[in-house]
């Protein structure tokens, strides 16, 4: 499913995820153009997160988990033996539900995942981790405290600071797992603001279980379902299309808010 006429600069094809013997997604297709947004809707269970996962290997941790299909970024199938999975995550960032700092100071929090990377000088660490401060609006709040513990801010600030820890290694697509449903409705706002300020430079596919958030922040919406004990993707398109007409009646119903 085409998500724009833009090249797609992540191409999802195909995609079937099993643990075991259980398939938590079966055969799902969706672009996503270069600096636009796709929102991933569905009830729980029927996949969504699993296509995250999948699209970073982070199934390659899950003992049991079988990935088939190809995910494309910028036309590398990174599904493919060969590569780096390293390397891979740092092009492909992640941002968790719950906020995940480590357990280190605010600057150590990014510095630690820049060293990881092979980033090595001094000037660089610190340029890096303070625009990436910048770009999460968390610079001017924590510039005074960066050797403070990380924990010790609040939710809000704390998913900002896994934001930018992601965008310090300069990813191309950023996968973002209900980044927004652990906060509180003024944080909620705050990184919602994030995410918008990010499409155009990055190319993002959001997961998220708040319909009227998907409206607002997504160019395109994928509708994923379970059907015969299996996720899927039921529909996709622009976000104002589909929300008045998406092509399936199940799809059209969820989102109408008609189904739970």
């Amino acid at each position: 499913m085409t998500a724009s006429t833009q090249p797609p600069s992540l191409s999802i094809q195909n995609l079937s995820v099993h643990y075991g013997e259980q398939g938590a997604l079966l055969g799902a297709s969706l672009d996503v153009a270069a600096g636009e947004l796709m929102a991933v809707v569905g009830p729980s269970g029927c996949g969504k997160s699993s296509m995250l996962a999948a699209v970073n290997r982070m199934t390659d941790l899950t003992p049991g988990a079988r990935v088939s299909g190809r995910v494309l970024i910028d036309n590398q199938d990174v599904l493919a033996g060969a590569v780096d999975v390293q390397a891979l995550r740092r092009q492909v960032g992640m941002v968790f539900q719950q906020p995940n700092p480590f357990p280190l100071s605010i600057a150590e929090n990014i510095l630690f995942a820049l060293r990881e990377h092979g980033v090595r000088d001094k000037r660089e660490l610190h340029g890096r981790m303070e625009q990436a401060l910048q770009a999460t609006g968390l610079w001017n709040e924590v510039r005074d405290r960066l050797h403070k513990p990380a924990l010790g801010l609040s939710g809000g600030q704390q998913q900002r600071l896994c934001f930018a820890r992601a965008l310090a290694l300069e990813p191309r697509v950023l996968l973002l797992d209900e980044p927004c449903s652990a906060l509180d409705p003024i944080a909620s706002a705050t990184v919602e603001g994030l995410i918008d300020s990010l499409k155009g430079r990055y190319t993002l596919l959001m997961v998220t279980h708040n319909l009227a958030q998907a409206r607002r922040l997504a160019d395109h919406v994928a509708v994923c379902w379970v059907r015969d004990g299996c996720g899927c993707v039921l529909d996709s398109g622009p976000a104002g299309e589909l929300f008045e007409s998406a092509r399936d009646p199940q799809a059209q119903r969820y989102l109408n808010g008609m189904l739970c």
